[in-house]
């Protein structure tokens, strides 16, 4: 508790200088503690280590609102905010963000200066909001940010929303760049549209192309969560969605080169219109490369009733003797009692044996697409565009994910699970996180 009121004086020590002037202990759903965030040094993010944060728990409603069309899951984008709960996000001490009957983010006039951070980083994306600001207000979205900002010109990228800023108005970054339009936001719902792509910002409100910057800095920031900031006025944020850029295509629908079948393996791994087809099993397909910290996307079909696979990742090389130590990525879209918040064996979209998928969004014999942050010891996974885990390995360390936290990059492998196993995969890509 003494650790928790020292990390909150130092919040509002700090705050007036970045948020005022220039305007700008929880449980996982597994019950498993975590820890009190760290302080972290400015400038350049290193996402493998990144602190422990403390993801909400949420508990389900009957019915969940709509899920994301299908042609923008399939491309890619997730919701940030589900439209009900603040499950992915992470609030800063004493702060009033709420969401309203009608799927409104909020956080209003009367409530203290705070930020809403995303539980995980992200790298390379697109951001899309809706947002209102009361007039004279003060807000600002927080680009690839560290845990707690201190500083907008070090670590992080202030995107202001504050017509009456005397400094930095609405589409500048707070100490780093003015607005290349002339922009006003206040008091009306505007669309808010962001890209961000190596050293390069850019933000538009509604249509309009109001920020263009490149950070050619030394230490240029490349990785970071996401924020959500009041400041001064009520503020409202609602349709919040991502989409991952820079993917390293791990399948593409031509070839198996990148992969290997692990030795042993009962599964076949075979070409068919363009995916990859699984079936029988046991086995496992391996990738040849490792990877650490990334965002990994991918669509798959099952093709049958309750039937079973799972994507394994920072698993060691497998072996006939140990073909699947990983963590894994669970595959499985049957759920129990006719409610879907009863996942079968976890549910699609959970880490199998750590912690249940929030509920099963995805269908057999429909094509389904999975996303997976994994950020150091914080696993975030989302289903058509729905999130379903938001987890933290909290054991100690050890070579084998099955054992112990494991850090370190290993490779991805996808799971004939029996002879049962009966699925496509397809549009395997992965984006790694800036180191």
């Amino acid at each position: 508790m003494k650790q928790s009121l020292t990390i909150f004086t130092l919040f509002l020590f700090l705050l007036p200088g970045c948020y005022r002037e220039e305007g700008g202990t929880s449980t996982t759903s597994s019950g498993t503690s975590t820890p009190a965030e760290t302080t972290e040094t400015p400038a350049k993010i290193e996402t493998s280590k990144q602190p422990a944060v403390k993801p909400i728990r949420v508990d389900e409603p009957e019915t969940v609102p709509d899920l994301l069309p299908a042609e923008e899951y399939t491309a890619g984008w997730v919701r940030l905010f589900d439209g009900y709960s603040l499950f992915g996000w992470e609030q800063q001490h004493a702060a009033k963000w709420n969401v309203s009957a009608d799927g409104v983010l909020t956080s209003p006039e009367d409530a203290d200066p705070s930020i809403l951070m995303t539980t995980v980083p992200w790298t390379d994306y697109e951001l899309q909001l809706d947002y209102k600001l009361a007039d004279g207000g003060n807000s600002g979205i927080f680009l690839r940010t560290s845990p707690s900002p201190s500083n907008p010109a070090v670590d992080c990228y202030e995107l202001n929303l504050c017509d009456t800023h005397e400094k930095f108005k609405t589409g500048s970054l707070v100490r780093r760049a003015q607005p290349i339009a002339e922009v006003a936001g206040d008091g009306e719902w505007h669309t808010l549209r962001v890209i961000c792509d190596g050293n390069w910002i850019q933000a538009w409100l509604d249509d309009v192309h109001m920020t263009d910057f490149h950070d050619e800095s030394e230490s240029p920031l490349l990785s970071g969560r996401i924020g959500l900031q009041q400041n001064g006025g009520t503020v409202e944020f609602k349709n919040v969605k991502l989409k991952p850029l820079s993917t390293n295509a791990l399948f593409a629908g031509e070839s198996l080169d990148q992969w290997n079948v692990v030795p042993g393996s009962k599964s076949t791994f075979e070409i068919e219109e363009e995916t990859i087809h699984v079936a029988d099993g046991p086995g496992f397909l391996e990738t040849k490369e490792t990877f650490a910290d990334f965002v990994l996307q991918a669509d798959y079909n099952i093709n049958g009733d309750g039937l079973n696979s799972g994507i394994f990742f920072r698993a060691v090389k497998g072996t006939e003797d140990a073909p699947s130590h990983g963590y894994e990525c669970q595959v499985h879209n049957a759920y129990d009692n006719g409610d879907p918040r009863q996942p079968t064996d976890h549910g699609s979209g959970a880490i199998f044996r750590r912690v249940k998928a929030r509920r099963v969004v995805s269908q057999d014999r429909e094509w389904n697409t999975i996303t997976l942050n994994a950020s150091g010891n914080h696993f975030a996974t989302w289903v058509n565009g729905y999130q379903t885990a938001d987890w933290v390995d909290t054991r100690d360390n050890h070579e084998n994910p099955r054992k112990g936290r494991r850090d370190k990059a290993g490779h991805i492998s996808l799971q004939g699970h029996d002879p049962t196993t009966d699925l496509n995969y397809r549009e395997i890509k992965i984006a790694p996180h800036a180191e």
